[in-house]
C-alpha cells in the first residue's frame, strides 16, 4: 500500500515522481507543479512529463479512517494545529525583528546623510566667504553665484493672469454704457435714511467689539460680521437669530468678506491677527458652513482681505510688507509678492479686477497691477508718513479712489486715478478720525464711517453732506439695492433706510 506524500492518505490514483521516487495523489502534485514547478519534498526541478502512474493492488483505495470519532484523536489533532500556530508566529517574529533592524538601519544612514549635507553646506558658506574676502582685499568685485536649476523670478502665474485679463475686459467694456439697477436707491433716498433697526449684543462681551460686517447680496437680512472675540457670526436681521457661529481664529478677526450669487459654491473669507485667512464653504449636506482651507502665507497680521470681480480669485494684506493671490477653485496660493517698503493696513479691488490698492503705514497706497505683480502707482498725501492707511475705496466709475487724507483722520482725499492726483478733499470736522470707506454701487455717494460718526457724502464737485449720524462706527456696507446702510460698533448693529 502507497501513500501520497502531501496528504499521507492512501492514494486514489497513484503516481511515482521519476527523479525522487516519492509517491503522490495525481491531482494534488498536478496542482503544486502548475503552481511552483518544483517537487515538493525535494524541491528539485519537476515537470508533469516526470511523473508516472502506479498500477496499485488493489485497484481501489480503502476508505479513509475515522480520524476524529474517539477523544485522543481530537486532543492530537488539536495539539497538531496548536504545534502549527506556535511555528507560524515564532516565523512571523522573526521577520518582524528583521524588519525592525532593516527601518533602523534606514533611519541611522538618513541621519548620517542629513549630518554631511550640514556640514558641506557649512565648509560651502565658509569657502564663500573666504572668497569674497580674498576678492575685496584685492580689489575685484564679487560675482553672483550660479544656481543649478534655480527658481523663476517671482511671477503671477499665467492663468491667473488671463483670469484678470477676461474680467478687465468684461466689464471695462461695459462700464461706460451700464445702466442702474431698476428701482436702485437715488440721492433723494439717502436723504430720506431714518433708524431702522438695532441689534445688540453680538458677540462675546470679553474682548468686545465687531471689526468687520457685509451684508448678504441674496439675503437682503443676513449679514456676517468678525470680532475681537476670534468668531465669525452670520446674522439674520428679521428673525433676530444667529444662523451660524464660525471659530477656528486664535486672534481677532479683522475682516470678513462672503461670496455669493451664481453657480459657485458660497464662502465666506476672513482675515484674522493670528496670521491666517480661514475659508468656509457651505455645504448642502448639512446646510451649514463647513471649514475649507486656512492660508498660512505670511508672517504677521492679515489686515486686508478682497474678492475678485471674476469671484475666482482672493487677495489679502499683511503687516509683512506683501500680499498673496489665492485660487478658490483649488485653493491653492498662486502668487506671493516679495516685500515692500512698508507694512500693509488694507486692502481693495479695482472694480474691473486689474488693479489692487494697498494701504501703506506711511500715509500712502500703492497701486499695484495684477497681471505683474508690481506696483504700478504710488499715491501719497501731503501728510505721507504721519499717518497708516487703515481704509481704501474704489468707485464703480473705474477712476475715482478714496482714502483717508490726514494724521486726524478728518479728511477723505478722493483721488482720480487718470491723473494721479487727489483732486478733491471731503472735510469731516475736528476729531472724526475716519475708520471705514465705502463708495455705493452707483457711485453716487460714498459712505464715511468713524469715530465721530456716519456721513455719506456726494463725491463729486459740490461734495454735498447728503446725510449723517452720530455715533462711533467701526466698519460700514450698503444693503440692498443702496436703500440702507449698516453700520457696527462695539457690539452693535445698526441700520437706517428709506
Amino acid at each position: 500500500m502507497f501513500f501520497c506524500a502531501i496528504s499521507g492518505e492512501v492514494p486514489t490514483d497513484p503516481v511515482v515522481a521519476q527523479p525522487s521516487g516519492h509517491v503522490y495523489e495525481r491531482r494534488l502534485i498536478e496542482k503544486y507543479i502548475a503552481e511552483n514547478g518544483t517537487e515538493p519534498i525535494t524541491g528539485g526541478k519537476l515537470e508533469l512529463s516526470d511523473i508516472i502512474s502506479i498500477k496499485a493492488n488493489p485497484s481501489s483505495a480503502p476508505p479513509r479512517p475515522p480520524n476524529f470519532t474517539s477523544v485522543p484523536a481530537i486532543l492530537n489533532a488539536l495539539q497538531n494545529e496548536w504545534d502549527a500556530l506556535v511555528l507560524e508566529t515564532f516565523t512571523l517574529r522573526g521577520q518582524y525583528n528583521a524588519t525592525r533592524q532593516e527601518l533602523s538601519h534606514a533611519l541611522y544612514q538618513q541621519d548620517a546623510a542629513t549630518r554631511v549635507v550640514a556640514r558641506l553646506v557649512k565648509e560651502r558658506d565658509a569657502a564663500r566667504e573666504a572668497l569674497a574676502n580674498v576678492q575685496s582685499s584685492m580689489g575685484i568685485a564679487p560675482t553672483d553665484d550660479i544656481e543649478m536649476d534655480a527658481e523663476p523670478a517671482n511671477a503671477v502665474p499665467e492663468d491667473t493672469v488671463a483670469i484678470v485679463e477676461e474680467t478687465l475686459n468684461t466689464l471695462s467694456a461695459t462700464r461706460k454704457r451700464r445702466k442702474m439697477v431698476e428701482d436702485y436707491a437715488t440721492v433723494d433716498t439717502v436723504r430720506s435714511f431714518e433708524p431702522r433697526q438695532t441689534i445688540p449684543s453680538l458677540h462675546a462681551s470679553s474682548p468686545a467689539g465687531i471689526n468687520s460686517i457685509v451684508v448678504s447680496s441674496q439675503s437682503p437680512d443676513v449679514f456676517v460680521t468678525g470680532g475681537n472675540d476670534k468668531i465669525v457670526q452670520v446674522y439674520d436681521a428679521s428673525s433676530q437669530k444667529v444662523l451660524y457661529t464660525l471659530k477656528g481664529h486664535t486672534k481677532k478677526v479683522n475682516q470678513v468678506v462672503w461670496r455669493e450669487g451664481g453657480d459657485d459654491i458660497p464662502f465666506i473669507i476672513s482675515a484674522s491677527a493670528d496670521k491666517t485667512s480661514r475659508l468656509w464653504g457651505y455645504d448642502d449636506a448639512s446646510s451649514t458652513y463647513a471649514p475649507k482651507q486656512t492660508f498660512k502665507t505670511h508672517k504677521g497680521d492679515v489686515v486686508g482681505l478682497g474678492i475678485h470681480p471674476s469671484k475666482r480669485l482672493v487677495a489679502l494684506a499683511s503687516a509683512d510688507k506683501t500680499f498673496s493671490l489665492h485660487d478658490l477653485s483649488t485653493f491653492q496660493t498662486v502668487f506671493h509678492s516679495d516685500q515692500f517698503d512698508t507694512p500693509f493696513h488694507s486692502l481693495a479691488f479695482h472694480p474691473d479686477g486689474h488693479f489692487l490698492g494697498l494701504g501703506k503705514s506711511n500715509g500712502g497706497v500703492v497701486i499695484v497691477d495684477l497681471r505683474s505683480g508690481s506696483a504700478a502707482a504710488e499715491l501719497a498725501s501731503e501728510e505721507a508718513g504721519a499717518f497708516s492707511v487703515d481704509t481704501v475705496s474704489f468707485s464703480e466709475n473705474g477712476w475715482q479712489m478714496a482714502a483717508p487724507g490726514s494724521a486726524e483722520g478728518d479728511t477723505v482725499a478722493l483721488w482720480d486715478l487718470r491723473k494721479q492726483k487727489a483732486t478733491m478733499s471731503l472735510d469731516l470736522g475736528g476729531g472724526f478720525k475716519v475708520r471705514s470707506l465705502l463708495f455705493d454701487y452707483s457711485a453716487a455717494w460714498i459712505g464715511v464711517g468713524g469715530v465721530g460718526g456716519l456721513k455719506l457724502f456726494a463725491p463729486n464737485k459740490t461734495k454735498e453732506e447728503l446725510w449723517s449720524t452720530d455715533g462711533e462706527v467701526t466698519n460700514i456696507a450698503f444693503g440692498n439695492l443702496g436703500k440702507s446702510v449698516w453700520a457696527v460698533a462695539g457690539r452693535e448693529v445698526r441700520i437706517w433706510g428709506a
